[in-house]
């Protein structure tokens, strides 16, 4: 039951038909934040068109894929101890639904832009503010955001680090060197380590409140490397299975957009993506589907893909069928508590198939001129928002919001979380309005 609790214990009404992570899941699916999500970038600029994913659909495919691991785990470990602790479905919905509650406007592009905004503040992190925004900023509640049970927010810590913990001091924020005549942010230097955010201390501190203090110890530890910020060594059971799902979604559900909107080519695919490191899946096509795509089953792939749009979707159906049945599950050493000792992970062929598709996205697509232009300039936006909103509060927050802000200290934190909960489309208008020649009107709603 210790997993089951919410920080208010708060409880079920007596007949109430509902399991607890029910409620969770309702909690969710009616917030504000994850209405949101529908107007976040996910990779691609939400101006170019509607066909492709955004936030909100990548997360409802990301809870699918996740609901489908857990049911593949159903049958395939029913006569293993891992069974009993399984999510539920809700469970693991829930956790596909809020993975990506923090992401500011601009994905990862408004995170560095926040992180450099808030450098003497305490940082930004995106899956930091998915638990701040649970655990404070939802209104479910009378003062613990969304409340949901504690087995979920383990599932929503991602990475058990804090900001000051994992936090290098040669990577603090900074402006550009390079530039003279315009200021920029260091865009490498001011990416935020992966953690939860220093104002969440005693929530972090509730969640893990029932393991032995050893589990404890093992479970924050993190590890070093030179040049860079610290990272965190492990994640909770039911956070790696909604983190394998998330990486199938992006490896394979980005790359579809990717080529639906013409950004990479076959040529390229071909050149990075090789017979070699598909094998696992040309083997699984082979063997299932051996009159579908000829002699040579990499070309005819590589055809599928970038051919008929009928044939790429069967194709990319069967690249994710593929994925979610050569999960795995694993027990980690140092571990008593069932809740840290489990873990999900690709399988070892598949994960060099996942890896190639993810690198590729990363390289062709995320780092491409087209998409880097985009991802700057709304960093620019977020800065220029933010820094303008943190010169006169009172003058440029909107009223509710300058309410927190006093009876936060004058904290430009609340700043931060009025930004970070724009939609991309509500920044660039509230830039517009600060910032663009014409006037506007006193009647725009801010």
């Amino acid at each position: 039951m210790v997993w089951k609790a919410r920080r208010s214990e708060w409880q079920l009404s007596k007949g109430d038909a509902r399991t607890v992570y029910d409620v969770d899941y309702a909690r969710i699916v009616h917030s504000g934040s994850f209405r949101r999500l529908q107007g976040k970038t996910q990779i691609l600029n939400l101006g170019d068109g509607d066909f492709y994913r955004n936030r909100l659909t990548h997360s409802l495919e990301v809870a699918q894929i996740a609901t489908g691991l857990v049911r593949q785990f159903r049958q395939d470990y029913r006569n293993e101890p891992v069974f009993e602790y399984l999510p539920e479905d809700s469970l693991i919905q829930v956790l596909g639904f809020t993975h990506d509650l923090g992401h500011p406007p601009f994905g990862h592009g408004g995170e560095v832009a926040l992180n450099y905004c808030m450098r003497d503040h305490g940082g930004f992190e995106g899956n930091g503010q998915t638990l701040r925004i649970l655990s404070r900023l939802e209104k479910m509640s009378a003062g613990e955001g969304s409340d949901l049970t504690r087995r979920s927010l383990l599932g929503v810590l991602k990475y058990p680090l804090a900001f000051s913990d994992a936090f290098n001091p040669a990577l603090t924020p900074a402006l550009s060197p390079s530039t003279t005549a315009i200021h920029i942010i260091d865009r490498q230097k001011s990416k935020p380590p992966k953690c939860y955010l220093d104002t969440e201390k005693d929530v972090v501190a509730w969640i893990l409140e029932p393991l032995a203090a050893k589990d404890r110890q093992n479970f924050c530890a993190q590890k070093h490397k030179k040049g860079a910020h610290s990272r965190s060594t492990h994640k909770g059971f039911d956070c790696s299975i909604m983190d394998v799902a998330d990486d199938i979604s992006y490896g394979v559900h980005d790359f579809e957009d990717a080529i639906a909107m013409g950004l990479i080519d076959e040529g390229q695919f071909r050149q990075f993506v090789s017979a070699e490191s598909c094998a696992s899946f040309l083997d699984y096509l082979a063997e299932k589907y051996a009159d579908q795509y000829g002699n040579n089953v990499y070309d005819g792939f590589v055809n599928s893909l970038f051919g008929d749009g009928n044939k790429r979707k069967h194709t990319i159906n069967r690249m994710v069928a593929h994925f979610v049945t050569n999960v795995e599950i694993e027990e980690v050493e140092g571990f008593n508590e069932p809740m840290l000792r489990f873990r999900a992970k690709m399988n070892a062929r598949p994960a060099v198939f996942l890896k190639a598709l993810v690198d590729f996205i990363f390289d062709h697509v995320i780092k491409s001129p087209n998409v880097q232009h985009l991802e700057f300039k709304g960093q620019t936006m977020v800065v220029a928002v933010f820094e303008t909103f943190a010169s006169e509060p009172k003058a440029f927050l909107p009223p509710d919001a300058y309410a927190n802000y006093c009876e936060a200290g004058k904290d430009n934190r609340i700043i931060c979380d009025h930004i970070a909960g724009m939609t991309d489309a509500f920044l660039m208008k509230t830039y517009d309005r600060l910032f663009s020649p014409h006037m506007g009107s006193v009647f725009d709603r801010l």
